[in-house]
């Protein structure tokens, strides 16, 4: 539907930016207006082709718009001939240079059409694995076949195994079958099999052979990482991440469910996305390690409840609703050829178990990872993401919840905000006195105050990348400095009795000069608005909650230990994290962040077979407590929505400000007041 000036509306995913697009207007244009970086070589003259984009379509109530193939101009002969000429040229794609808006659309940017690949931080961390693994490779010497013996081959197998390796009750999976008599013809009666779990050749192959791989992946509902991993030795030998091409239907849980239960084939084109983007996520990862997507013989999987459902096919509409149940809570092992994967044709994939209806795979990997029942230390372990698991407890207990942050921290639901790409602003300062700001974006060593300007300044001089937009480590600091400097109140509403040029206002909502145009790729400034704060707010207040919920639980006011997970969750800083209320208040040297440690268990259970068996024992002593039907969470919720909250207190910020922070008379943080010029002593810039 066209806006009152003729406009519609244009949302590019996965980056999630929307704005207005003028009639008639080509989608390359779009983009450019709204700082989405599309490929284009040729600068849109119809020659490149490098510029292709995917009109979504259907209904994207979250989104308010109805997309449509029809709602772009149709394409003309040369562009037909363009696409068909690309590698996979099906017809799902078009050229944004060549497709002018003449409607409302939600526009998909595949990986290879992004001119600022995303930075995604979901690297291996080091840690200390046993390797025994649930497939291997082992050496046979079979007995030829003789005229009047009837075992047959695989009899003969059979018993050369038993005879050899101790290895009886085996059974054999149909595609080895049909490999097993070439391989010991053509091996002289020497093979070299792989068996899965102690109870199933896999494959046989002639003669002596070495080389055995496995795939771990952490599904996020936002990024997709996976580490390529040497099953002999344990290393590491390539890791690759990928957004999830799912965000196109929705940027949280509940959007995803919603579409795959209300939609025609919804939950097939959601988990068709997410099967392609693992497909060739393993290709590139085989690939970067001299291997071939067939080389991977295991894989385990993480991922959270209605990530995993998708996965298998298994419609998550049950997880949308009270009681939140599942299809399984137990571990799956699946053929990979079933989910239509093109890994090694006997190749499993092992899907870890699940606390709860919100609490999945992806947090009983965390906790194989860090080991909480293992400590005496009470920890908050907290992976931070689209939808935040928190643990807490130690070795005596363990209690798990799930909050549902929303994309907020991933830069959507922000007006300028953006994937972690080159270009997002990831790190900000603002003068209390004057509020300029400082900041630092993907891509650039310098902060922007350091940034040569005018008209005699070398090209090699000039910023690489000049801001695009607010990622999400920017949008929590810039937050928190506006608190700091004074430019909202605790209650997170701008001051309206302090007017400044750095302060514009779009009736009685107010909204923050970041960067000026100048500073920016598309010479438009980046704005800080009233629904951004309030966002940011939102999401912090169900963390924050979540975790107060289960202290309360157990009875405790403070933590001894706070653990952040996942990649967001890693490069937050954890001073800002407390100054916004994002954590409960904990000693700051005792917060630490362990990266992507999902992904890590993922890794563990790949490499180690018992560890899959403690995780299954894991997940069943864990206590889940389920907020949404707790009578206590809205409460805490509420209280948590201030900065840093309304009746909590943070002794160890407080010990960091130059300034104590306002107090009532009950010894409460003062509502609706915002702090001046409060600046946290040794912050290293």
């Amino acid at each position: 539907m066209a806006t009152a000036n003729g406009e519609h509306h244009v949302i590019f995913m996965p980056s999630g930016r929307r704005g207005q697009a003028r009639a008639n207007e080509t989608l390359l244009d779009t983009a450019r207006q709204l700082g989405v970086a599309i490929e284009s070589i040729c600068g849109g003259r119809l020659t490149c082709a490098k510029c292709r984009v995917r009109i979504e379509e259907g209904r994207f109530a979250k989104h308010g718009i109805d997309s449509a193939a029809a709602h772009v101009s149709p394409p003309d002969a040369r562009e037909t001939g363009l696409l068909a000429a690309a590698p996979d040229g099906d017809g799902a794609y078009r050229l944004a240079c060549a497709s002018h808006v003449r409607g409302d659309v939600l526009v998909y940017v595949p990986e290879e059409s992004r001119a600022h690949k995303q930075v995604i931080r979901k690297s291996a961390t080091t840690r200390v694995i046993d390797v025994a693994p649930a497939v291997r490779r082992l050496y046979v010497e079979v007995d030829p076949a003789e005229l009047g013996e009837h075992r047959g081959d695989w009899g003969r197998l059979q018993a050369a195994l038993a005879a050899q390796w101790q290895l009886t009750n085996l059974t054999i999976d149909l595609p080895a079958l049909r490999r097993l008599q070439p391989a010991l013809r053509a091996g002289n009666w020497a093979v070299t099999i792989i068996l899965w779990g102690e109870h199933e050749v896999i494959d046989v192959q002639p003669g002596y052979k070495e080389g055995l791989f496995g795939l771990a992946v952490d599904i996020g509902s936002t990024t997709i990482a996976g580490h390529l991993c040497d099953l002999r030795t344990g290393a590491v030998l390539a890791t690759e991440a990928a957004m999830n091409p799912q965000v196109t239907y929705g940027e949280d849980l509940m959007s995803r469910v919603s579409y795959a239960t209300t939609h025609p084939g919804g939950l097939d084109k959601l988990h068709a996305a997410v099967i392609e983007a693992l497909n060739a996520l393993a290709a590139r990862a085989a690939r970067a390690a001299g291997q071939q997507l067939r080389d991977i013989h295991d894989a385990v999987f993480v991922g959270n409840t209605t990530m995993i459902h998708i996965l298998l096919g298994i419609n998550p509409q049950e997880l949308g609703g009270a009681p939140f149940a599942l299809a399984t809570r137990d571990a799956v092992d699946v053929k990979a050829r079933e989910l239509e994967l093109r890994f090694h044709p006997g190749a499993y994939v092992h899907v870890l178990p699940a606390e709860a209806g919100h609490v999945g795979a992806d947090n009983v990997g965390v906790l194989l990872a860090e080991e909480p029942h293992r400590q005496d230390e009470l920890t908050l372990l907290v992976d931070v993401g689209t939808n935040a698991e928190i643990v807490l407890g130690n070795r005596q207990r363990l209690l798990s919840a799930s909050s549902p942050t929303g994309p907020a921290f991933e830069g959507a639901q922000i007006r300028f905000g953006m994937r972690a790409a080159p270009g997002a602003i990831e790190r900000v300062r603002i003068d209390p006195q004057n509020w300029a700001a400082r900041f630092r974006v993907i891509g650039e060593d310098r902060w922007s105050d350091a940034w040569p300007s005018g008209p005699d300044v070398p090209p090699e001089a000039q910023p690489q990348h000049l801001a695009a937009g607010i990622c999400g480590s920017g949008i929590i600091e810039v937050v928190a400095e506006m608190f700091l400097a004074g430019i909202i109140r605790g209650d997170g509403r701008f001051d309206p009795d302090r007017p400044h040029e750095r302060v514009v206002w779009e009736g009685k909502r107010g909204a923050y000069v970041l960067a000026t145009g100048n500073q920016t790729a598309n010479g438009q400034p980046i704005l800080v608005t009233q629904d951004d704060v309030r966002n940011i707010q939102l999401a912090k207040a169900a963390l924050y909650a979540g975790a107060k919920l289960l202290m309360n639980r157990l009875g405790v006011a403070r933590v001894e230990r706070i653990t952040l997970a996942g990649a967001f969750g890693s490069y937050i800083d954890p001073q800002y994290a407390m100054l916004l209320g994002l954590i409960p208040d904990c000693s700051l040297d005792r917060v630490t962040a362990v990266g992507n440690a999902a992904g890590d268990g993922a890794r563990i259970a790949l490499l180690n077979r018992h560890k899959r068996a403690e995780a299954a024992e894991l997940a069943r002593w864990v206590t889940y407590v389920e907020t949404a039907v707790d009578p206590h969470f809205q409460d805490e919720f509420v209280g948590a929505i201030h900065i840093p909250h309304a009746t909590d207190t943070f002794p160890h910020l407080e010990s960091r400000l130059t300034t104590p922070l306002p107090r009532t008379a009950n010894g409460n943080k003062a509502n609706g007041r915002a702090l001046r010029a409060e600046r946290i002593r040794g912050r290293k810039l």
